[in-house]
């Protein structure tokens, strides 16, 4: 069973790492080129990209800049441990044993407008490039072509490993969209989660993206091997619903918070 999920804009590069281990991106040649373009853009140009403020825009013109290889420890930071959005949160990965480490780094991928697929012990620099983006590289207008299939392919590579052909989509639609799924060598299952209320069951984005986190975490921790344990989880006090669940889509409610 391999996972995937997305990166998040918000990042810790202050907090220590809690394991030792680490790896290198397999994708590095593609982020090099991709950054020799990054780095051509103004702080003016970032913004307007990336619909972000002039602060933002100029943190990420220096991130650019100072970006560079060989990636070690003093200069960067395991992927898994670096991102921390809403589904970190919910992963929590600073509280993994190393055994769960392991388990991640072969069943669970990051997807990444720079790094296009990361493994959880990848080392990475502090970036921002979101897959929306409409980055033109000459040759590519945006990120979705620049990528094309080669990180179906690395996902394919990841998912040979398995034993299995079982792909559980935790990522955004934004992110999964590089994902062709008519090349991908697996069956796909998308966990939709959803919040009651004022009596109408919906997602909401801030729990479902901490819920994806949740059941990434459920899956590793538990070594989940089968699609049929995925209903099992009842982590914050969500639960499977057969009724609105649908094909390879599993729907998860949860009853309104007080």
């Amino acid at each position: 069973m391999l996972v995937v999920i997305s990166p998040a804009k918000n990042l810790d590069f202050d907090s220590p790492s809690t394991t030792d281990i680490f790896t290198q991106p397999e994708m590095l040649d593609d982020s090099k080129r991709l950054i020799k373009h990054c780095q051509k853009l103004s702080p003016a140009k970032i913004s307007s990209l990336m619909k972000i403020s002039d602060k933002l825009a100029g943190l990420n013109a220096d991130r650019y800049a100072t970006w560079h290889t060989p990636f070690d420890t003093d200069n960067a930071k395991q992927a898994l441990l670096a991102f921390n959005g809403d589904v970190y949160t919910g992963l929590d990965a600073v509280s993994f044993s190393q055994d769960d480490f392991n388990y991640a780094q072969q069943h669970l991928r990051i997807l990444s407008g720079l790094y296009g697929v990361l493994r959880p012990l990848d080392l990475m620099q502090a970036y921002r490039l979101e897959m929306g983006t409409k980055l033109d590289t000459g040759k590519d207008k945006n990120l979705y072509q620049f990528w094309d299939e080669r990180i179906s392919h690395k996902l394919n590579a990841a998912i040979d490993q398995q034993g299995d052909n079982v792909l559980v989509n935790l990522a955004s639609n934004e992110y999964f969209k590089a994902v062709k799924p008519k090349i991908l060598n697996a069956q796909i299952y998308t966990p939709v989660f959803q919040d009651c209320k004022n009596g109408q069951y919906k997602v909401i984005s801030f729990f479902a993206k901490k819920a994806r986190g949740m059941m990434a975490r459920f899956i590793i921790q538990n070594r989940l091997t089968e699609v049929s344990q995925l209903k099992q989880f009842d982590t914050a006090g969500y639960r499977f619903s057969e009724l609105k669940s649908k094909g390879n889509e599993l729907v998860f409610t949860r009853e309104e918070q007080n």
